[in-house]
């Protein structure tokens, strides 16, 4: 019985070239320091309940140009401005450090 499959290349015999996959730049960011995380914790001012025993901490911007939280951060200040975290009140542990682009 002859065989009903062709043997020989699987691709045609103009050249074949590998597509490479594609790669997005990615948005280069140092990592948050944990100056930043302990920071948000001891000074928040803004605490939203988000139900479930979970609390959003922030730093409003009046106190963070209070003294003792500049002196904590130094020249990451401009930067604690765009983090939150959200706290769980049950367990009384970080479930997320959210930190805006």
């Amino acid at each position: 019985m002859a065989s009903q499959f062709l043997r020989g290349p699987r691709f045609p015999s103009r050249s074949f070239k590998a597509r490479r996959p594609v790669t997005m730049p990615a948005f280069e960011r140092p990592p948050l320091p944990g100056q930043v995380v302990d920071a948000v914790l001891r000074f928040h001012d803004e605490a939203q309940d988000q139900g479930a025993g979970r609390t959003l901490l922030r730093l409003s911007d009046r106190r963070l140009h209070d003294a003792e939280v500049e002196a904590a951060l130094g020249d990451l200040t401009s930067r604690a401005a765009g983090v939150a975290i959200l706290w769980n009140e049950h367990e009384s542990q970080i479930i997320r450090v959210l930190e805006a682009a």
